[in-house]
C-alpha cells in the first residue's frame, strides 16, 4: 500500500471526506484510475456505465476506482463527482494530477488505467477491458503474455498459415480495396516488403 500512497499522495476524497489514503485502499485488490471531466461527452457517456459495473460487480471484487478529474473548477468538480460512488484524487491537487497524466501517458479522456495494489500497471487501456467484461469475469483484465497471443494467432490464422512465417515477426495488416488511405499505404508497404522487410518478418494481409 506505500507504493500507492506515493503514487496516489496522503489522502483521498471519499463521500464522508478526505481520508488517509492507506486507510480507505486497504484491503484492496486492484485499482482504477478514472481520468475524466464534467465537460467531456465522451466521460460522461462512460461514467454511468462504469458507475453501474462498479456497484454490481467490481466493488465485491475489492476493486477500487479513482477519479483523476480534469474539471475546470472546483463547482464543477463537485457536481460530477457527485455522480460517482468511487474515490477521488482531491481536485486542489492539480500538480499531482498533472503528474498522474504524464506518468500514464494520458492523451484523451476518458482514460482508465488500472494498477495492482503494488503500483504497477495491469493495463493503461482499462476502458476497453471493462466495457468488453462488465461481469468481471476477466478481472483484474491483465493483458495476455507474448505466449498467449501466440496461442491466439496460431488458434486463428491455423498452424500452416504461421509456419510460413518461419519464425520471424509477424505484421498484419488490416486493408480494404475501398479504402483510399489503404491504397495510398498498400504500394509502399510492398515495395518496402521486396527491398528487405521480407527477410525480418513476414505480412499477412486480412
Amino acid at each position: 500500500m506505500a507504493a500507492l500512497k506515493t503514487i496516489l499522495g496522503d489522502s483521498l476524497l471519499t463521500k464522508s471526506g478526505v481520508q488517509p489514503t492507506d486507510k480507505v485502499l486497504a484491503g484492496k485488490s486492484a485499482i482504477g484510475m478514472h481520468f475524466s471531466a464534467h465537460w467531456c461527452p465522451p466521460c460522461r457517456g462512460f461514467t454511468p456505465k462504469l458507475a453501474e459495473m462498479y456497484n454490481d460487480t467490481f466493488k465485491g471484487k475489492g476493486f477500487e476506482i479513482i477519479l483523476v478529474s480534469s474539471d475546470k473548477d472546483q463547482a464543477s468538480f463537485d457536481s460530477y463527482y457527485e455522480e460517482m460512488p468511487w474515490l477521488a484524487l482531491p481536485f486542489d491537487q492539480r500538480d499531482l494530477k498533472a503528474t498522474l497524466s504524464k506518468t500514464y501517458k494520458v492523451q484523451g479522456i476518458p482514460s482508465f488505467v488500472i494498477l495492482n495494489t503494488d503500483g504497477t500497471v495491469i493495463t493503461t487501456n482499462g476502458r476497453d477491458a471493462v466495457m468488453k467484461d462488465p461481469k468481471g469475469e476477466k478481472y483484474p483484465w491483465t493483458p495476455p503474455t507474448a505466449a498467449e497471443k501466440g496461442k491466439i494467432l496460431l488458434d486463428n490464422l491455423g498452424a500452416d498459415l504461421v509456419a510460413k512465417a518461419q519464425g520471424k515477426p509477424i505484421g498484419l495488416y488490416f486493408s480494404a480495396h475501398w479504402c483510399p488511405p489503404c491504397r495510398g499505404f498498400t504500394p509502399q508497404l510492398a515495395t518496402w516488403y521486396k527491398e528487405g522487410l521480407k527477410d525480418n518478418m513476414e505480412i499477412i494481409f486480412i
